[in-house]
């Protein structure tokens, strides 16, 4: 049965799962079948008689996470499969420190802060150390206690090694802000990453306890991992180091939030007897779409030699199209697109993809698919839990479960308006900054009551009792869409919106938007596998990642996809239009000046590699820049393609394309295109 189970995988993806003693280097290529090999290491792993509660197995998304347990369990005993440990970065470190965070002074309740928590105790930290937000800027700040935590730096090494004004400004903030998150028992997303390393390096019997539940780890997507998440799994491999980690070096593009892509490129000098397996053979793409992405690649020095090639047929010459301006080349795409759907009855929406550098860039494009009338839908736009109504709603959720958190209670105190105005929450903080108790306790004090008249007093007992009903009320798991319906209609929440908002169909659709953020809460209960508690809904909830939060029957449906580079990676088209192949847009204006493009390249590699059959290059002649027109060259990186296998076309001839003896000039005819214009 083993045999046959390792049949099904090529002889390199068959090496990478059958060696699960030592460490493992998998390099990955684009569309070579990453997932497939982890799972049937996994399977074989289990075949062999390794116990499935011993299997560690790491990524970064919840999606992924969820499709390595359905092929698990699809190719072996499903009861096995469950114990097996898969799930992403956050969701294992979570795990840990719902039981062990009291080590570090938190209890198991914690909460995670969101952006806008964030944010907010930011601007409390800057004002309570008498700064102000030109200095010490919040998004900035926020941007260096992130990059500290990434790189396991605490607050106090933080003021030790600041060597600027500005610097030490943003240690002291990093320092109060974090107390204030302890305050409130609360967590920020670095945190999750930054404790479970403390508790393994300051806690040994801690460490201790989790090397010897977990003999084997895999890291999925191993080229995005920062410090932190390396020392965190060098540590938990320990002397056994029966440690996989699959990847590809060629597609890291999150150096911006902290990936490191050194971890992958010095495994094998980080670790002794490296085994490396290399999986190059592409099952996505046509073998004219690989040549160019081997090509491009291929300038970067800093990189494991790989070649990708496919054994499917060559396909078709990828197309660089010249247009005039961002409209024009807006509505080339809408007409190609139409046409293509006209001319191939089998073709549908859903297998075209526009990508982009920079979000500000899908404006134009939205625009003219939409007077095209073709349906498209945004990766990345809008997602329904980052509605202002979803928030507040999962506020109110949150000072249930975590009374400490005053963050969530100064969100939602005036939301309905109760009669607790400006001088009841100044009156609320500076018995807070007195006593140390949290403002849901505090509104319900007498101390702070009797200094609140008229309807804030009444509004105030009435909160705090119904908050506190509730709270006896939920630390019994089970029933939580009915509990939390009850809930938000006893405190006058759903019933709100159609008090507030003079138009009505904008008051039920905000008021429809909370029924279904509660029927979020009834899915998490039929399908969860832990306990249905409140705090288990409300880390589900903080954990949903981009795929989590686009809705189901959205993905699936019949659109055109519009995406930056960066949100599609992890996905495949038939076709694909990478437009705003455009100096200083492609590669960013950023990456130029700074003279560090090998990100950028990886981007351009890792866009190309999302077509499978078919893709359409496009720049501009001019394109609208801070309100003017400004004339656009093309991108360096064209003139990395090979010239054989592109056409370069006006949109008027796509089909007509030039022959590469009329362009014997190469690159100097576009250029020369551009200034006829």
């Amino acid at each position: 049965m083993t045999k046959s189970l390792l049949d099904q995988l090529n002889p390199e993806q068959r090496s990478a799962a059958e060696t699960i003693e030592g460490p493992v280097l998998v390099l990955a290529g684009a569309g070579t079948g990453k997932t497939r090999v982890i799972t049937f290491r996994i399977a074989y792993m289990l075949q062999c008689g390794v116990a499935p509660e011993n299997i560690l197995a790491m990524t970064f998304t919840n999606k992924a996470a969820r499709e390595m347990k359905e092929r698990i369990a699809a190719m072996v005993d499903e009861k096995a499969a469950k114990k097996v440990t898969v799930g992403t970065f956050h969701s294992f470190c979570s795990m840990i420190l719902r039981r062990e965070i009291s080590r570090l002074g938190f209890t198991a309740s914690f909460t995670i802060a969101d952006d806008s928590d964030q944010k907010g105790i930011l601007k409390q930290a800057i004002g309570e150390l008498g700064f102000s937000t030109e200095s010490t800027p919040v998004e900035q700040s926020k941007w260096y206690i992130g990059d500290c935590k990434n790189n396991t730096v605490s607050p106090e090494h933080a003021i030790r090694i600041a060597d600027t004004d500005h610097n030490v400004r943003m240690a002291h903030v990093y320092e109060r802000y974090q107390q204030i998150l302890e305050n409130q028992n609360m967590l920020d997303f670095d945190d999750m990453l930054f404790f479970v390393y403390r508790l393994f390096r300051e806690f040994p019997d801690i460490l201790e306890k989790y090397r010897e539940k977990y003999h084997y780890i895999l890291v999925d997507e191993y080229q995005d991992t920062n410090t932190v998440q390396f020392r965190m799994i060098e540590m938990l491999a320990g002397e056994r180091c029966n440690l996989c980690v699959v990847g590809d070096d060629d597609q890291s593009i999150y150096g911006w939030r902290g990936a490191v892509v050194e971890n992958i490129l010095d495994f094998p000098r980080q670790f002794k007897k490296v085994k490396e397996v290399r999986l190059e053979q592409n099952y996505r793409s046509t073998g004219k779409i690989l040549a160019a992405a081997n090509k491009v690649i291929a300038h970067n020095q800093s990189r494991f030699d790989k070649e990708l090639w496919s054994a499917k047929d060559e396909g078709e010459n990828l197309k660089l199209v010249k247009t005039v301006s961002a409209n024009d080349e807006a509505q080339f795409i809408a007409d190609m697109i139409a046409q293509e759907i006209s001319v191939d009855m089998n073709r549908t929406y859903k297998d075209f993809a526009i990508l982009y550098r920079s979000n500000h860039m899908s404006r134009v494009l939205e625009q003219e698919l939409r007077k095209a009338g073709i349906p498209y839908r945004l990766v990345g736009g809008q997602e329904f839990f980052s509605r202002k109504e979803i928030k507040d709603a999962a506020a109110y959720l949150k000072i249930i479960a975590n009374p400490r958190e005053d963050q969530s209670f100064l969100r939602i105190i005036g939301v309905p308006a109760r009669g607790i105005g400006d001088k009841a929450i100044k009156t609320l903080k500076t018995l807070q900054a007195e006593t140390r108790k949290p403002m849901t306790e505090l509104i319900g004090d007498e101390h702070f009551l009797t200094q609140v008249s008229g309807a804030g007093n009444s509004s105030s007992r009435n909160f705090y009792n119904i908050t506190s009903k509730y709270r006896t009320l939920f630390e019994e798991p089970g029933n939580l869409a009915r509990k939390v319906t009850d809930y938000l209609k006893e405190i006058d929440y759903i019933n709100s919106f159609l008090k507030i908002y003079k138009d009505q169909r904008d008051a039920e659709i905000r008021q429809e938007n909370v029924y279904e953020f509660i029927n979020a809460i009834a899915e998490f209960e039929m399908k969860t596998t832990a306990e249905p508690t409140l705090v288990n809904f409300l880390e589900s909830y903080a954990l949903l990642d981009d795929n989590d939060k686009t809705r189901e029957e959205e993905e699936n449906s019949d659109a055109v996809t519009l995406s930056t580079v960066h949100a599609s990676k992890g996905l495949e088209f038939p076709y694909v239009f990478l437009t705003g192949m455009e100096f200083n847009l492609f590669p960013h204006e950023r990456a130029v000046k700074d003279g560090s493009v090998d990100e950028e390249l990886r981007l351009f590699y890792v866009a190309i590699t999302r077509a499978q059959q078919n893709l359409i290059l496009s720049y501009t002649g001019k394109r609208m820049r801070f309100g003017e027109f400004r004339n656009q060259r093309p991108s360096p990186f064209l003139e990395y393609l090979p010239e054989e296998i592109v056409d370069k076309c006006l949109p008027d001839d796509l089909f007509h394309t030039m022959s590469n003896e009329d362009l014997r000039d190469g690159f100097a005819n576009i250029f020369a295109m551009l200034e006829e214009d």
